[in-house]
């Protein structure tokens, strides 16, 4: 009896340990979740920042998620281009419309004289919307406040839905 008891107990123990492998690896896979989606937050609405990209990456990724392009041209010696990176694309409505609607190039005009040179770029800063074919919807040369860029980004995202 003392055998039979034994090995009772035995199998209710290896029971158990397999039930308790089993829920850290259902642990483990939940975990592994909420850490890839804490990476896709960073991009997201929820960024302090605007997601830059340079020229070729910003055109591919428009292409591939089928988003809108807005286009930033800049230079460093740019008193209006600073005031706009400090107010403009500070501002967390910006932030977050920029993140989640659009795909978002910063084009530096002295570094990137090709990219510059095909837009014509004569003002700083330029700000351009593209289509995801490259198809031009508009620009807008000269400094934009927080505000400003809120409307027309709020614009171009009811033209899509139609409203």
């Amino acid at each position: 009896m003392l055998e039979f008891q034994n090995k009772f107990l035995h199998a209710i123990i290896n029971c158990w340990e397999r039930q308790s492998m089993k829920l850290t690896k259902v642990r483990f896979i939940i975990l592994i979740f909420f850490v890839a989606s804490l990476g896709m937050l960073h991009n997201t609405a929820f960024s302090k920042e605007i997601d830059w990209q340079s020229y070729a990456d910003g055109m591919a990724r428009s292409k591939f998620e089928k988003k809108k392009v807005f286009l930033h041209f800049y230079a460093e010696w740019c008193a209006a281009c600073k005031v706009m990176e400090e107010k403009t694309f500070k501002d967390p409505g910006v932030i977050a419309s920029l993140n989640e609607n659009f795909i978002s190039i910063k084009v530096d005009v002295d570094r990137e004289k090709q990219t510059s040179e095909m837009f014509k770029v004569k003002l700083l800063p330029d700000t351009w919307f593209l289509e995801t074919n490259n198809k031009i919807i508009g620009r807008r040369p000269g400094y934009i406040s927080p505000q400003q860029l809120k409307v027309i980004l709020q614009m171009l995202m009811d033209e899509d839905t139609g409203q």
